[in-house]
């Protein structure tokens, strides 16, 4: 069968235009989706190294802090109370007589440190003799801070304070 000039035209075109086809779906998309797929799995490895480098410096922090309470509870004399510690700061700031209660507790945890605390309630306080109070009693030399203070005032004359304060400490757990 012979074909004429525009006939062969026109098979030569349709073969090109499957072997473009074929070309295309055979070689170009699975590269190009393969390439896609690469660039998708570099992006998820740098999002994983950039939490690992975030992580890294968050961990460097705590350990500096850790080493620095370390250091802090090495200074801190051994025999340490934080019991004791708010009495002798109480009598030299004269607000022992105020102090209703003091109820010393622990935590009990697990790790290299437990933070002990004592609840006081000081009862007709006046406002500068708590400030002078709460100067002396936080002392992060010692690690001793206050975590929670609520002051009220009295409603009588001469309008003096009552205060509950929790202070704790950090010591070395066993």
């Amino acid at each position: 069968m012979k074909l004429g000039k525009r006939e062969k035209y026109l098979v030569v075109g349709a073969g090109l235009a499957v072997g473009a086809f074929i070309l295309l779906g055979l070689v170009v998309f699975p590269f190009v989706e393969k390439l896609d797929r690469l660039e998708r799995g570099i992006e998820t490895k740098q999002e994983a190294l950039d939490e690992i480098v975030r992580l890294k410096s968050e961990y460097e922090q705590v350990k500096s802090g850790s080493n620095n309470m370390l250091a802090t509870l090495g200074k801190r004399d051994k025999k340490f109370s934080l019991f004791a510690h708010l009495e002798k700061t109480a009598a030299a700031s004269g607000v022992k007589e105020h102090i209703k209660y003091m109820k010393p507790s622990s935590s009990s945890g697990s790790g290299p440190y437990i933070e002990s605390s004592v609840e006081m309630k000081l009862i007709g306080v006046s406002l500068e003799e708590l400030t002078d109070y709460l100067y002396v009693v936080e002392d992060p030399e010692r690690s001793v801070w206050i975590r929670r203070a609520s002051i009220k005032a009295q409603k009588k004359p001469p309008r003096h304070l009552d205060v509950v304060l929790q202070v704790m400490t950090i010591g070395e757990g066993g």
